[in-house]
């Protein structure tokens, strides 16, 4: 190399190095960039209180709905409780035709609202968490999600259809399973039919079997998410083990879904005792004997109000409906409030 390819070379600029003439770009200073940052921070501040504010305003709303509907219900309950002649707890008469002379009482509402509710429960949490076990763990994939879809779809069908299928059809035959009940296991008060008649079928058993299959997909649904939510480690560690399918299921997939179980069934319950059309359609006929049978007829809370809608038109009678309204809410708010202790929830504060 020459003494000119030397000092070409030397002159030349190099491709990894700074630029000849200066052309690097000025690094930030820290004090150009603070601004920035305190802007950025000021709009993160801003963007969190407003979602704050947000969030907290969404949860009071709830919680006043529920409060003003409790002081509704309690402001019209009350002076139609005060003109009650009988004791509201304990009587099983309900005639409010005469404003100056009502008589009514929640007892035999309470036990057939009571009673086929719980028949539902038993009836449907078996079946709904055995459903969802099947389509979770041993269904297969291309038979589970149809199989899914068909059981969700029980909740798109009208209560009406529920109360006329119950009636017309489940009435008739259950009649002489009853009756097989009421002769062998008549000595158990809930099988005890008394002096009512049990041949139509229309009894709060039945009742309790159309709320079964009404209240089987909320159940299956959530029982089912909950299932799908088991940490796949805690099940390969069982199979590691040795376990079987149901010991895994019984060691890592209900217990993990314990709580979900429990909610799946506590909002299953809520809507059977809430339930209108269904069972006043299925209990229109039957009579009641008022001794915690299921082979009683009567009304439910929200049958007994649905059955005298049409007669509200002065204050103290309809406040007799209201007030067995009230009873029926401060039921379900209980009940909501005793699943969630029994499954373990915690109130973050």
């Amino acid at each position: 190399m020459t003494v000119h390819d030397e000092v070409t070379a030397a002159d030349r600029p190099d491709s990894t190095g700074p630029r000849a003439g200066g052309d690097t770009p000025p690094m930030p200073s820290e004090s150009s960039t603070e601004p920035a940052q305190r802007g950025r921070g000021a709009h993160s501040a801003r963007a969190e209180m407003i979602f704050r504010s947000l969030a907290t305003a969404a949860g009071a709303t709830i919680v006043a709905a529920i409060a003003l509907i409790a002081l509704f219900l309690l402001i019209r309950a009350v002076p139609s409780v005060a003109a009650n002649k009988a004791n509201f707890f304990t009587s099983a008469d309900f005639n409010v035709t005469n404003s100056d002379d009502m008589h009514f009482g929640i007892r035999d509402l309470f036990m057939v609202t009571v009673l086929s509710s719980l028949l539902a429960l038993v009836i449907a949490v078996p079946l709904g968490v055995g459903i969802a076990l099947f389509l979770t763990q041993y269904a297969p994939k291309m038979l589970a999600r149809p199989f899914a879809i068909i059981v969700d779809l029980l909740a798109a069908v009208p209560s009406i259809v529920f109360g006329l299928w119950g009636f017309l059809v489940l009435a008739q035959r259950l009649a002489p399973f009853e009756e097989f009940l009421n002769d062998h296991l008549g000595w158990f008060f809930l099988f005890d039919s008394g002096n009512v008649s049990i041949s139509g079928g229309g009894t709060i058993f039945t009742a309790g079997v159309v709320l079964a299959v009404m209240i089987l997909p909320i159940i299956t649904s959530v029982s089912r998410e909950v299932f799908n939510l088991t940490p796949r480690a805690h099940i390969e560690a069982a199979q590691a083990l040795g376990a079987t399918k149901w010991e895994v299921v019984r060691m890592t997939v209900l217990p993990y879904g314990r709580s979900g179980v429990i909610a799946g069934s506590m909002l299953g319950l809520g809507r059977a005792l809430g339930e209108t059309i269904a069972v006043l359609v299925v209990l229109r006929t039957a009579a009641s004997a008022g001794h915690w049978s299921l082979f009683d007829g009567g009304y439910t809370f929200a049958s007994k109000i649905a059955s005298a809608a049409s007669e509200f038109s002065q204050a103290l009678p309809t406040g007799a409906y209201i007030a067995a309204g009230f009873v029926l809410f401060a039921l379900t708010f209980v009940v909501n409030a005793l699943a969630r202790i029994a499954a373990g929830g915690k109130v973050n504060g």
